[in-house]
């Protein structure tokens, strides 16, 4: 009797360790209104870049000029709320990504010179999300009848690949506001969406996440990629380097020569020793730190571009 107790008492607490691990594999998600809709709906800023006209999306704007964009985003955060997904608000991340003033010139500069980073990749360190979603919804109007088509889809927020997409529209209504014809028109199709974004996170967890690394080198600098240290060449260093501390010494030399190098599909784990989420410059923080200690002693400067992209330049600070 004694040992059933134990047996059922066993099993009860391995049952409860298994749910509350699949919880916490769940990835974050951030909702935003699309580019497309922003563009369309005039929530946009033009800018001259290295000679080329760019458009970017003006959330700040969208926000506060456009009590819909609230209302939409609100629905489908609490939707996916419901499935246990955690969320970034993104009015939050604004107002965060405001009061970093080096951020925040980046994004409003006009002449584009110093430009980097897209808004929607300095929104994404500041809300350090898994995956984003893009949001993209058009009111129809037949008579005084309503409906909505929506598309969904969801983009990983590191290495900017499609994962999951989904359409549709709603019935016609006379009355209904707008967050119900969102919620009636999304309601048949968001459990296969989560699902898909689910295996995606399943993925990075038990495979690592994708970063790409590219390695540059400054002009006046001595050395480059195909000079040798203990007899091998620096280039050789660093493939090591990634092959012993990505998971499963997953990654693809995409190209290589004797000033530049680019890493892609470089799987890094989602979370380090401590359970801190770990991004592109978290990670190659560590290779930064390997090169300029003994024996190699090469000083370096790391550039991040979003979450998942960083540049590693030898040769000075």
């Amino acid at each position: 009797m004694m040992r059933k107790a134990i047996y059922i008492t066993i099993i009860c607490i391995s049952f409860i360790s298994i749910n509350l691990y699949s919880q916490a594999k769940k990835p974050t998600l951030m909702i935003v209104p699309s580019d497309a809709w922003c563009i369309q709906n005039g929530y946009a800023t033009k800018f001259e870049n290295q000679g080329s006209i760019q458009t970017i999306p003006d959330y700040k704007r969208a926000f506060q000029e456009n009590t819909d964009v609230l209302q939409v985003i609100s629905q489908i955060n609490g939707m996916m709320a419901e499935r246990g997904f955690p969320l970034k608000n993104m009015e939050s991340a604004i107002k965060t990504l405001e009061s970093n003033s080096a951020v925040d010139n980046m994004m409003t500069s006009k002449s584009g010179s110093d430009t980097n980073e897209s808004p929607i990749d300095a929104l994404r360190k500041i809300a350090k999300a898994d995956i984003i979603i893009q949001l993209t919804w058009t009111v129809n109007k037949v008579g005084p009848k309503r409906s909505i088509s929506f598309n969904l889809q969801g983009i990983d927020a590191y290495t900017d690949k499609q994962i999951a997409t989904s359409t549709g529209t709603g019935a016609q209504s006379f009355t209904a506001e707008l967050p119900v014809l969102l919620s009636e028109a999304v309601i048949a199709h968001i459990d296969n969406f989560s699902s898909t974004l689910q295996s995606h996170f399943d993925d990075l967890f038990n495979n690592g996440r994708e970063i790409i690394l590219r390695i540059q080198t400054w002009q006046d600098w001595d050395e480059d990629l195909e000079s040798e240290f203990d007899g091998e060449e620096l280039g050789i260093i660093i493939e090591d380097w990634l092959a012993d501390h990505t998971v499963k010494g997953r990654f693809s030399t995409t190209d290589m020569t004797e000033s530049m190098a680019l890493f892609e599909q470089v799987r890094i784990p989602l979370y380090n020793d401590k359970g801190r989420a770990i991004d592109a410059r978290r990670y190659i923080r560590d290779l930064s730190k390997y090169l300029k200690n003994s024996p190699y002693s090469i000083p370096n400067k790391l550039v991040t571009k979003g979450l998942g992209r960083v540049t590693l330049i030898l040769g000075r600070k």
